[in-house]
């Protein structure tokens, strides 16, 4: 859709959703309470037909939000690419179900996006509900990360490595940004035609990050602008999530890695030793620790799946 200067809003807020009805309200209204009056933007709920009432509970308690209701669970791409052709935001923010906006959070974004005009991507800082930080931005996949420990690159490397226990008074530049809170200038994810509909979930800003920089644009970490993100609550800790996100890995390696297998084989290698770990860990504490338990049979299945060939998962196995 293009829009002329006088009817472009500012920013287009899009959440997808699927059954995290309370999460969706919370969030929708940390979203008003939190916004500055002075942009002027829309909200954009895409609903991957959730069975828990939350598109009715959207039009019930704010009417003027646009609900987009799919039939099916279409995953996280596909679901953002709808709503992304008929924005009318200059930028667009995506923002998980479990965040919780702090006040002045969209407007840091924004203003900084209008100051960096090569900024393609922003993201700001994460915070779990004790105020505690999260990692907020992500390094691509690098074979020495998966051969390594990720933690001591971070304190060896630190350039290279960014943590998020180093203190940040500027914006910095990075690889990309964690999905829950991002926010997009239109004109480059137009130019590059959205997020790849490969991924279910999990990696599709990494992808699309991946592809700004390839083709010229920035991504940035912005440390002022707060968000609270209840982390992992929309899509769950379960073995289903983690294979989606082995698999979405696999795709982004696959399309992006002339060395795809060496990195297949080194991740694979590494699952091998982590059941092995926690087969010793359920030994040495005579199976009583519940969390070593469900690691070991999560490892297991997922070398299962392995086996298996790394099978897709379609939409309609990741229901509950």
């Amino acid at each position: 859709m293009n829009l002329s200067p006088n009817n472009q809003l500012d920013i287009s807020i899009i959440i997808v959703n699927w059954n995290t009805k309370k999460l969706l309200l919370s969030c929708i209204a940390s979203i008003y309470s939190s916004i500055s009056k002075d942009l002027r933007y829309e909200i954009i709920v895409v609903d991957n037909a959730s069975h828990d009432g939350s598109s009715e509970a959207v039009r019930k308690n704010y009417p003027q939000i646009l609900v987009i209701q799919n039939k099916k669970n279409l995953g996280f791409a596909a679901a953002n690419n709808i709503a992304f052709k008929i924005m009318k935001g200059k930028y667009a923010l995506l923002l998980n179900t479990d965040c919780i906006l702090i006040k002045g959070a969209v407007e840091t974004l924004y203003n900084f996006m209008e100051e960096h005009p090569k900024a393609g991507m922003s993201c700001g800082q994460l915070l779990n509900p004790d105020g505690s930080k999260q990692n907020s931005f992500s390094n691509f996949p690098s074979l020495l990360e998966y051969i390594t420990n990720k933690s001591l690159l971070k304190i060896i490397w630190p350039s290279r490595f960014p943590s998020k226990y180093k203190t940040y008074t500027e914006p910095i530049e990075v690889d990309s940004c964690i999905g829950a809170c991002v926010m997009l200038r239109r004109e480059a994810i137009e130019k590059l035609g959205y997020f790849d509909e490969d991924y279910f979930f999990f990696f599709e800003e990494t992808d699309l990050a991946y592809r700004l920089k390839k083709a010229g644009w920035k991504v940035y970490f912005v440390p002022w602008a707060k968000v609270y993100h209840a982390q992992g609550k929309s899509v769950g800790a379960n073995v289903i999530s983690r294979i989606l996100f082995y698999k979405s890995r696999y795709i982004f390696l696959e399309k992006h890695y002339q060395r795809y297998q060496i990195y297949k084989s080194v991740i694979f290698l590494s699952l091998i030793i982590n059941t092995l770990l926690n087969f010793l860990g359920m030994i040495f504490t005579f199976g009583l620790s519940k969390s070593i338990r469900n690691k070991f049979f999560r490892y297991l299945f997922l070398i299962y799946w392995h086996i298996k060939g790394c099978p897709q998962l379609y939409p309609e196995e990741n229901q509950e």
